[in-house]
């Protein structure tokens, strides 16, 4: 895990020093990132904490609650329509096995 700190000048006229613990495939990453489009290292860092944090702010925006829709049933709670065929076979098993009238 790399160490790196981090300077930046111009935050609200302050000068600001961060330590960040960075994993290492990530410093990679970043490196490689800063190296390609020939930007600071910090310059990398700062715009993809940004794009992160903003997408999980658009993602929880754009979440919409889940609804159930309601319906009148001619079915009890608990009749399940799409097995009705296995309660007739049920039913013909059990009046298979009593005696029958006689």
């Amino acid at each position: 895990m790399k160490h790196l700190d981090i300077i930046e000048m111009a935050h609200h006229d302050a000068s600001v020093r961060t330590t960040v613990s960075i994993d290492d495939d990530l410093f990679e990453k970043l490196k490689d990132a800063a190296a390609k489009r020939r930007q600071p290292f910090t310059a990398i860092v700062n715009e993809t904490l940004r794009q992160g944090l903003s997408a999980q702010r658009t993602r929880a925006a754009r979440r919409q609650p889940f609804r159930v829709e309601t319906f009148d049933s001619a079915f009890r709670p608990g009749v399940d329509p799409l097995r009705l065929n296995q309660l007739l076979d049920d039913l013909e098993v059990r009046r298979a096995g009593e005696p029958s009238p006689g």
